[in-house]
């Protein structure tokens, strides 16, 4: 079969593909979308650069739980996530089921970002508010606020996030790297803050493009990190000034 498979045309062999389509089970995406796995992908493929982002966004956090957390496995395991829109994407744990939690960090927050990139290549950190910080052009920049927009009560915005909403920060390099599964950490609270309101975390955060003294490519380091409670700036091992305008 794969041999007279070989010989076909194209043509043939998008016909056929489309009669073993129709003759196979829909993915159970399709079947909640009410539209063909095709369908979707030329959606993708004509939405606007906002959707894209968004849509990798989650393309992003799907690889975190389908490639790093079998990695992570037996050692960690995922706890369900009670309550809707919670400021963390994963909550996991490295005590053992039944066991009666310990320390100040026996369940560990996940928060899932993808590396900002512009025209499909990586935004590096240096073109990120040129008059407000001088960051390096070795740094890549991560964007760190939430999708869905909305106001308290008192009319502040829900978007940004504040100090304390999750452990850690994990950023897919994926468009440097060329693999969603490439991921950095940092410790949320060495994270920069706002520069107005230091309550919230900065909106655009510069990433180190490799393991350093504030991020690294090691899960176990990061929360190690996060457990030892050292306070530092992830801008510590930049070079250049931070210099807030």
């Amino acid at each position: 079969m794969k041999r007279l498979l070989d010989g076909l045309s194209e043509s043939e062999r998008r016909q056929l593909y489309l009669h073993l389509r129709h003759s196979l089970p829909k993915h159970p995406m399709e079947e909640r979308l009410m539209v063909s796995a095709e369908g979707i992908l030329e959606a993708f493929a004509r939405a606007g650069d906002l959707t894209v982002r968004m849509i990798r966004g989650v393309i992003a956090e799907g690889s975190f739980a389908a490639e790093v957390l079998p990695l992570l496995a037996p050692k960690w395991r995922e706890l369900r996530i009670e309550g809707a829109d919670r400021p963390y994407d994963f909550l996991l744990t490295d005590s053992p089921e039944g066991a009666s939690p310990q320390g100040p960090y026996p369940q560990v927050k996940v928060q899932v970002k993808m590396q900002r990139s512009e025209g499909g290549k990586p935004l590096y950190a240096n073109n990120q508010w040129k008059k407000k910080v001088k960051w390096p052009s070795t740094h890549f920049i991560v964007e760190l606020q939430k999708s869905r927009a909305g106001e308290t009560g008192t009319g502040e915005s829900t978007r940004p996030y504040r100090f304390g909403e999750f452990d850690l920060l994990a950023v897919s390099l994926g468009p440097a790297r060329g693999r969603w599964s490439a991921f950095i950490y940092t410790v949320e609270r060495w994270l920069l803050p706002d520069f107005a309101t230091p309550a919230y975390l900065l909106k655009y955060q510069p990433v180190a493009p490799s393991d350093c003294d504030c991020w690294t490519t090691d899960f176990n380091t990061a929360v190690r990190w996060l457990r030892s409670g050292v306070v530092r700036r992830i801008t510590s091992d930049i070079p250049t000034l931070f210099a807030p305008g």
